[in-house]
C-alpha cells in the first residue's frame, strides 16, 4: 500500500512539472487573449512550419506548371500568370498581430496606415516563384482587392521585396466592386492566362462567392480538376469569404 501511494505521488509530481513547462518559442507568444478569434489563426500563420510548407508546396506545383506551359505551343498572346496580393504575395499576419496586441478590430484607417508602410513580407516561395516567370518571359499580373489610393505604397513594398513587373500596367486594384471577375477579362484581352495564384477562392473565379449552400463545398467540387492545374491556392487561416458560409450560431 505505501508503495502504491509513493507511486502515485511520484506520477503526480511528474506531471505538474511538465505541465508547467514552456514550450520552447514561449519567447515569441503570448497568453491568448480573453475572446479573440484571431489568435490561433496568426500564431499558426506566424510560427509553425505548416505555414510555411504548405506555401513552398504551393509555389513549387506553380513552377513545374509554368515551366510545362513554356515549352507547349503559346498563342499570340503574352503568357502571364494573375496573382493575389495579401497573403498570396505579401504576408500581412504583422498587422493581424498587432490587432491581437493592441485589443482592436480591424479597421480601414489601420488597414491603409499598414498599407503605406510598406512593412509587408513576402509569402514563403512566392518571390522565387515571379522571378523564375519573369525569366521564362510570363508576365506577373497583380489583381487585388486593395484600393486605388493604395497603389504607390504597395508598389514600394513589392519593389523593396524584389518582385518583378511592379509596375502600374501590372496592377489590377479595386475600384468599385470587389469581384475580380470583370478585371480577369480585361486582363484576358491582351494576355494567355497560364495560372491564377490566390489564397481566396474569388481569386480564381466569381462562382465561388455564394457560400450560402454547404460552405461552397459544391462549387468547389465540381471544378476540383481545375486546382493544381490552373487554380493555386494559399493558405489564409484569418480572414476571407468562408466567414460568409458560418452559421450565425456556430
Amino acid at each position: 500500500m505505501k508503495n502504491y501511494l509513493l507511486f502515485i505521488l511520484t506520477v503526480s509530481l511528474f506531471a505538474s512539472c511538465n505541465l508547467s513547462k514552456k514550450p520552447e518559442n514561449a519567447a515569441f507568444v503570448q497568453e491568448e487573449p480573453s475572446g479573440n478569434d484571431l489568435y490561433l489563426a496568426v500564431m499558426w500563420q506566424k510560427y509553425s512550419a505548416e505555414y510555411r510548407a504548405l506555401c513552398y508546396q504551393s509555389y513549387q506545383q506553380a513552377g513545374q506548371l509554368i515551366q510545362l506551359n513554356s515549352i507547349q505551343d503559346k498563342t499570340l498572346l503574352t503568357p502571364a500568370v494573375i496573382v493575389d496580393v495579401d497573403e498570396t504575395i505579401l504576408d500581412n499576419s504583422p498587422y493581424e498581430l498587432n490587432l491581437i496586441r493592441t485589443n482592436i478590430r480591424y479597421t480601414a484607417e489601420s488597414w491603409k496606415a499598414w498599407v503605406d508602410s510598406a512593412a509587408a513580407g513576402a509569402v514563403p516561395g512566392a518571390l522565387e516563384f515571379c522571378l523564375k516567370a519573369q525569366e521564362l518571359g510570363i508576365h506577373i499580373l497583380y489583381v487585388s482587392n486593395r484600393k486605388i489610393n493604395e497603389t504607390e505604397a504597395t508598389l514600394k513594398n513589392l519593389i523593396a521585396l524584389g518582385f518583378p513587373y511592379a509596375t502600374a500596367d501590372h496592377l489590377y486594384f479595386k475600384e468599385e466592386s470587389s469581384s475580380k471577375e470583370s478585371r480577369r477579362a480585361v486582363i484576358r484581352n491582351s494576355y494567355q492566362v497560364l495560372l491564377l495564384i490566390g489564397d481566396n477562392l474569388g481569386d480564381f473565379s466569381d462562382v465561388f462567392q455564394d457560400r450560402s449552400q454547404h460552405f461552397g463545398f459544391h462549387q468547389v467540387d465540381s471544378l476540383r480538376q481545375q486546382f493544381g492545374t490552373h487554380f493555386i491556392i494559399l493558405p489564409n487561416p484569418m480572414y476571407g469569404n468562408w466567414e460568409d458560409g458560418l452559421p450565425k450560431n456556430i
